[in-house]
């Protein structure tokens, strides 16, 4: 079992609806990217930007970017996450794909849909939280506005990383930097958010402030420009402060109806 996990957080503009130019722009940046880098991890949307008309995009493109996520897992062999708008039987989620080194992928489909933007109106709400193995390290995978429901968040003795990506604007991002710390704290867990940067077609700026926080809430790498962050987080730290504070250990038990 692998101890430490190196990763790589792409932080970027991204081009509005052109799912072609942007995994064009996302490749040249891989290109870079160290081969000791287990895990590269892009920005929610990351083909389109946060579009709420998907049909003003081929509804191929969605596999077309999946194939593409294979073809780069495979040639870096890493593993590669981000959120693409995804048409599945005419239908449309807000869909997280994991793709591990060999090829095989994970899926998960935005919880709670941004109501505010209409994005429930567009897209299909996800059902369950995915949480799955990667070189010893339990993940969870998150979008966006699910970094605002800790319940959905929460850890039930599952993860070790709480990964968030994100198109998450400028005027409410101190409450994206405070809730990355928070979801940090309160589950002893390394947490993960990438966001975007630029401006989209709704006028709508995104600073980034893409972060890595550890399981006692410290900051491990923080940025507010286009670049690509990296940082390897330990296995045996993680456990070692959970084993030595065992605040985990005195959370409340309860069960929600859905």
């Amino acid at each position: 079992m692998q101890s430490e996990l190196k990763v790589a957080l792409i932080q970027t503009p991204l081009i509005w609806e052109n799912p072609l130019e942007n995994r064009n722009m996302f490749s040249q940046k891989i290109k870079e990217i160290p081969s000791e880098t287990d895990m590269i991890i892009l920005p929610e949307m990351f083909t389109t930007g946060f579009t709420m008309n998907p049909e003003a995009v081929n509804d191929k493109e969605g596999k077309i970017t999946v194939k593409w996520m294979k073809q780069i897992a495979r040639d870096k062999n890493m593993a590669l996450v981000g959120s693409i708008s995804f048409n599945e039987k005419n239908k449309f989620t807000n869909r997280l794909f994991f793709i591990y080194p060999d090829g095989t992928s994970k899926s998960y489909d935005k919880k709670h849909t941004f109501t505010f933007a209409g994005e429930d109106k567009v897209y299909d709400s996800g059902k369950d939280r995915l949480v799955f193995s990667y070189k010893g390290f339990r993940i969870c995978p998150l979008i966006c506005y699910d970094l605002r429901f800790p319940v959905w968040a929460r850890y039930k003795g599952d993860y070790d990383l709480l990964l968030f990506v994100a198109n998450w604007p400028e005027p409410r991002i101190d409450a994206w930097d405070t809730l990355l710390k928070a979801r940090a704290i309160e589950n002893m867990s390394y947490c993960v958010g990438v966001n975007r940067l630029g401006e989209d077609n709704n006028a709508l700026r995104y600073p980034g402030h893409s972060a890595i926080y550890d399981p006692m809430g410290s900051q491990i790498v923080f940025s507010k420009k286009d670049e690509v962050l990296y940082a390897s987080l330990s296995l045996k730290q993680l456990k070692d402060l959970r084993d030595q504070f065992k605040f985990l250990d005195d959370r409340d038990y309860f069960s929600l109806e859905q």
